[in-house]
């Protein structure tokens, strides 16, 4: 199930925000507050808070435990620019460009649990998603062999890969 947050017209450039939010893309959700709580970045902050607000709605609104959670989705938007002047020499004006960012966290479940349903008479149902079917041993045991006796492998055959960067004769 999908949980999502958002932040919206955060004052702080969507590349400086960036680089916090690659640093916790699919991570765990324990793993990622723990980052986020010793980077040394302005914008840690409210993605801190905002992952706090995503785990909040996945408890509460979902009843989904937090060990089971991880950013499935983390994406910063740009959002409106303030635009504003400085005075400069001779009279003249530079634009300063105050940028803010949008900022959007998606968690799901690392193993479906229950999912919520209501009913025709509005009560809650919950329901157990069915489990993946688990591969047999056999297909993986097939990945794994070695190619048979008349097949050669890739880079043995004739015009494959091998004259690709061949220089010319003299």
């Amino acid at each position: 199930m999908k949980v999502d947050a958002k932040l919206n017209y955060l004052r702080i450039a969507p590349r400086k925000v960036r680089l916090v939010a690659d640093s916790i893309r699919g991570r765990k959700v324990n793993e990622a507050e723990y980052r986020l709580r010793f980077t040394p970045k302005r914008a840690s902050g409210p993605v801190s808070k905002l992952l706090n607000s995503a785990i909040a709605n996945a408890e509460h609104n979902f009843d989904l435990k937090k060990d089971n959670l991880y950013i499935s989705e983390i994406r910063v938007d740009e959002g409106p620019t303030l635009k504003r002047w400085r005075p400069r020499a001779r009279g003249a004006a530079n634009q300063i460009q105050k940028k803010t960012s949008h900022i959007t966290i998606v968690l799901e479940e690392i193993e479906p649990g229950e999912e919520i349903k209501t009913g025709k008479k509005g009560k809650i149902k919950k329901i157990k998603k069915q489990e993946k079917p688990k591969e047999d041993v056999q297909k993986d045991k097939d990945k794994t062999s070695k190619p048979a006796k008349d097949e050669k492998p890739i880079k043995d055959q004739k015009g494959k890969g091998k004259n690709i960067f061949r220089r010319k004769s003299i």
